[in-house]
């Protein structure tokens, strides 16, 4: 069996959800058994659909501009008809993450769109697995994971002023890790499954 393959596609307009991105596929590749890959929309080319036909799960990053995904991401996911009409991604499982710079900002508007286009394409759909931290109790802090909350993806807060170098947070960034290490460690089990049904 191979090594599960984990594909983060995204889109960063200031570079703050790279910082994201960068983060779910350090998660995804500190996972035993599984590799992972960047692919930056923006400048996506001809190597893109290969790696992520041959992926075993994507990882959908965005940011949530007024309250949706950005027009790059919104044109990626149009340029996928062709995916779509062949049905090559049936099956995988797929994941998302966003960030914003309010602490809401209908994040959850954008993360809901990125599991419709999964779903649309008949991907498995695999969500954050945390329990809410930060304010979500008093006895929370701004350190927890998941102190936004959210449990469809991964969010991240930046601040409107601050550059990616001081954005997101250090725990945004620790949530966005355990994103990437849990969807790899759920297309492993994916994976064995699988070759335990074949045999």
């Amino acid at each position: 069996m191979h090594d599960v393959r984990v594909a983060v596609a995204f889109h960063s307009g200031y570079g703050h959800t790279a910082r994201q991105a960068e983060a779910v596929a350090r998660g995804a590749a500190s996972t035993s058994g599984a590799r992972s890959s960047l692919h930056d929309l923006t400048v996506a080319d001809d190597a893109l659909w290969p790696a992520l036909d041959a992926a075993d799960a994507i990882v959908f990053g965005t940011p949530t501009y007024m309250g949706g995904t950005s027009a790059v991401f919104q044109g990626f996911a149009e340029d996928t008809a062709a995916v779509w009409q062949e049905r090559r991604w049936q099956g995988k499982l797929a994941a998302g993450f966003t960030n914003s710079a309010g602490i809401n900002g209908n994040k959850d508007t954008a993360l809901s769109a990125l599991a419709v286009f999964a779903a649309q394409h008949g991907m498995i759909w695999v969500p954050l697995g945390l329990a809410p931290g930060g304010e979500y109790s008093s006895q929370g802090s701004p350190e927890d994971l998941n102190r936004l909350a959210g449990f469809t993806g991964a969010m991240a807060q930046s601040p409107a002023d601050l550059g990616p170098d001081r954005a997101p947070t250090d725990s945004d960034l620790r949530t966005a890790e355990h994103l990437g290490a849990h969807i790899a460690t759920v297309a492993a089990q994916f994976a064995r499954g699988r070759a335990a049904a074949a045999a």
